[in-house]
């Protein structure tokens, strides 16, 4: 018998309907018992036309303007915030306390210290919870983990991690408002570091360990922008761009790049490892792809035939291949859509007895830790450690 579970989702944007997408289609590709009940969502009353469309759209049974009131009401199992991130702070601990299970979107917070108060809350309330660090559940990203926890990769040598993006260069662009937000400092926390590099960061240290030192350099290019709200011209606080580099636990080095400058990159999130024994490449503009250099058997440790040796491309969608038994025939690919489901299946999973869902807040919290560490040692212009 399914398990209804009422859903509440703060916040009607692009991860609103990412996350609203995902709560439509899980259990229509995976077993779970519980089933998803797109209950409520939540948006600004200035925004209210736009909250109705976006409530009839997805199938929404009521909408509310006041998040607080959404967050008490004793209809509702689970709140997940999608809203900006100055508010996730205050949505997560006034769920924490009304008992809820919790989604949140990444960053987690806009610094470390709410972090720390939110992670606080909600292991005092005992409550189920998860952060959308999505890309874990890229099915290409997952086979490469599965391939370094294989030991084909061995003693790892280096990292490195980008992750670019085009859309702010033009001086038009305006910052602040409903579709720019992410380029107020005073609604984001950050620019670059807060929005992608904790994304790099995340898949970073589940990949190849904690990270011990970094030492950064960040750059707002262009320094005044109109405020879409105000309509002032104003100082523009967020970094527009983000390079660092990083020491890890396992003697590794890392090298980081972000920016939103990249003039031709939409999305270009890249993540490679060097080891002794291998080495892996992924490219999320290219998703479906892993590449992969096999060097050494890893259970003899003896390098394969020379004329064997050379890069592989990888098409990840055999049934055998991290979640995608649970979709189409082999050679078809999955989209970015999917990667939200895989993450909710899991979560789902994690309620009916199976492992606990990973990135946790704990989890999103030590991602939190580096991504201010990254941005303490931009501004002091040198090393900075990480407990």
């Amino acid at each position: 018998m399914p398990k209804p579970l009422n859903v509440a989702v703060l916040g009607c944007g692009f991860m609103g309907r990412t996350h609203s997408n995902a709560y439509s289609q899980v259990n229509h590709f995976f077993d779970r018992e519980h089933h998803p009940v797109l209950k409520a969502c939540y948006g600004r009353e200035e925004d209210r036309a736009k909250l109705e469309a976006f409530a009839k759209t997805w199938g929404y049974e009521s909408v509310e303007t006041d998040w607080r009131k959404l967050v008490a009401r004793k209809d509702i199992d689970l709140v997940d915030c999608c809203a900006p991130n100055f508010m996730h702070h205050d949505i997560v601990i006034a769920a924490a306390k009304a008992g809820k299970m919790i989604v949140c979107e990444k960053p987690l917070a806009m610094n470390l210290a709410e972090a720390e108060e939110m992670v606080a809350a909600v292991e005092k309330a005992g409550v189920a919870n998860m952060v959308s660090f999505n890309y874990r559940r890229v099915p290409a990203i997952s086979l490469f983990k599965q391939i370094i926890d294989e030991g084909r990769v061995g003693r790892v040598f280096h990292y490195r991690a980008t992750y670019n993006q085009d859309y702010t260069i033009s001086t038009n662009v305006p910052q602040g408002g409903m579709g720019l937000w992410r380029l107020d400092s005073k609604v984001a926390g950050s620019g670059v570091t807060g929005d992608l590099l904790a994304h790099s960061i995340d898949t970073a240290e589940w990949l190849n360990g904690p990270i011990q030192r970094v030492v950064a350099h960040t750059e707002t290019f262009i320094k005044e922008r109109k405020h879409a709200d105000s309509g002032k011209v104003e100082k523009v606080d967020i970094d527009d761009a983000c390079m660092f580099l990083a020491l890890f636990e396992n003697g590794s080095m890392g090298t980081f790049e972000s920016t939103r400058y990249a003039r031709g990159r939409k999305n270009y999130s890249t993540m490679e490892i060097n080891g002794e024994n291998g080495a892996i490449f992924f490219d999320l503009e290219d998703p479906h792809i892993l590449e992969f250099f096999r060097y050494a058997d890893p259970q003899t440790g003896k390098k394969i035939e020379d004329h064997l040796t050379g890069w592989q491309r990888i098409h990840v969608t055999n049934s055998e291949h991290p979640y995608m038994s649970h979709y189409w025939v082999p050679g078809t690919t999955i989209g970015y859509e999917h990667t939200f489901i895989n993450g909710l299946a899991d979560f789902l999973a994690g309620l009916e007895g199976g492992p606990a869902f990973q990135p946790n807040i704990r989890a999103a919290m030590r991602t939190q830790k580096v991504c201010d560490a990254v941005l303490a040692s931009a501004r002091k212009g040198q090393w900075v450690e990480i407990e």
